[in-house]
């Protein structure tokens, strides 16, 4: 299988071309174009088309992306569906995707629909079920989609601090709000990289206010070895799980990824917007449903991409411990924090003088910084201009705030 790892430069760029345009964006809707421009629109006071580009040799460990791209079945699947890309999908190519998925899983017809990534059906599924009166609650630090939300809503938020082991609490969690209407998961947590047990999320689920779900962002999943909660969905619990192809699949630039949940739950988006068809404005292109399916039927992607990303992750881990520098334990996804024993945002601007774009900082952990781990000889140039960078006294805050200087970040996108 070392086919997934190497793609031609010429066929990528192929692939690309072709299937680049096609995945819509839920961000049409008015709450997400909303959210968008506060939190994506802008970097730094500056709006997106003003953003200088990075040097073309840059090392970008920002995003979390995948540097493997996408598999070549995927990208055989896209070429052979592009000549009938001038009609609308009557070959069944989506409901195709959609069924593989649901059959892997023991899931019923309707219990999962497809969207171009799962930022956007992350989002319907929060606001579709908090409201003034029914709020959100959340881990800290995680990913900031959930407390976007509940501020678009105006729905009352409640951040509950991670376990000693970096875990969601699950019982803080319950307990924080006896009138929530969410509670929000994300497994592998975003930015930790940690794992909340399976049984936990059970706990909640048994233990939580009647009338809420729990939604579990799994977008990280395939890089652990833990047990899904999807069977929760089967079992008809009062669960939402998102999936993307973003990650282990390497398709963040072609957007796919699936909300799982039972049919009521998903016709309960519908109510964010009446007036809108929200499978319309937030439909999935046919040729990223193409990538999707055939990512989806190749046994070998998942288990080897898995392995890749462990093999670089742990050998990076092994020389910051070398080194003495501190690492927050337990990473189970493709990114990893490390203690950089003063303001991360600093730390992060320094690297990008050395052309290394590392992950932002958390207000919750403010001297650690995520990092994404990419290829081996990525990970080797990020050691270089690491143990540069942390030789380095701490640079006075306000000369590092350059206004040239642009570190990329997916909340620019409010993509997963």
């Amino acid at each position: 299988m070392k086919h997934i790892e190497r793609s031609s430069e010429v066929t990528r760029r192929n692939f690309m071309r072709l299937a680049g345009v096609g995945a819509a964006s839920a961000a049409v809707l008015p709450a997400f174009a909303q959210n968008g421009m506060q939190m994506g629109g802008q970097q730094g006071g500056r709006q997106r088309g003003d953003r200088p580009q990075m040097s073309p040799d840059a090392v970008r460990i920002s995003m979390n992306e995948n540097p493997l791209g996408p598999a070549e079945c995927a990208i055989s699947a896209v070429m052979a569906a592009a000549p009938t890309g001038g009609r609308y999908d009557r070959l069944g190519v989506t409901q195709g995707t959609v069924k593989t998925f649901s059959d892997q899983f023991g899931l019923k017809p309707g219990y999962v629909e497809i969207y171009p990534g799962s930022g956007g059906p992350l989002d319907m599924a929060l606001m579709s079920n908090i409201s003034p009166t029914r709020g959100l609650v959340c881990a800290d630090p995680s990913y900031e989609q959930g407390p976007r939300a509940a501020e678009a809503c105006k729905a009352p938020l409640k951040s509950v601090a991670l376990t000693s082991t970096y875990a969601h609490d699950v019982k803080a969690m319950a307990a924080a709000d006896p009138n929530a209407g969410a509670f929000y998961i994300v497994n592998p947590n975003n930015p930790t990289g940690t794992m909340t047990p399976k049984e936990d999320i059970l706990w909640l689920l048994k233990n939580k206010p009647a009338g809420s779900v729990v939604i579990v962002d799994e977008a990280y999943h395939h890089f652990s070895t833990h047990e899904s909660v999807i069977d929760q969905v089967a079992a008809d619990q009062d669960i939402i799980v998102l999936r993307t192809f973003s990650k282990i699949y390497g398709m963040a630039g072609v957007r796919a990824g699936f909300a799982i949940a039972r049919p009521d739950l998903l016709a309960k988006f519908q109510t964010i917007s009446p007036d809108i068809r929200l499978k319309s404005v937030a439909s999935v292109s046919l040729l990223a449903a193409a990538a999707a399916g055939a990512s989806l039927r190749d046994p070998d992607l998942v288990p080897l991409r898995r392995k890749i990303n462990a093999d670089n992750r742990d050998c990076t881990l092994e020389f910051l411990a070398k080194g003495g520098y501190k690492v927050l334990p337990g990473s189970q996804a493709n990114f990893f924090m490390v203690d950089v024993k003063r303001p991360g945002r600093e730390f992060t601007s320094a690297m990008m003088k050395e052309n290394v774009a590392i992950g932002r900082t958390w207000p919750a952990m403010p001297t650690y910084v995520r990092v994404t781990v990419g290829t081996k000889a990525e990970m080797e140039k990020f050691q270089t201009a690491f143990v540069k960078c942390m030789d380095m006294p701490p640079a006075v805050t306000a000369s590092l705030h350059d206004p040239h200087l642009y570190i990329p970040s997916e909340l620019d996108h409010h993509f997963a």
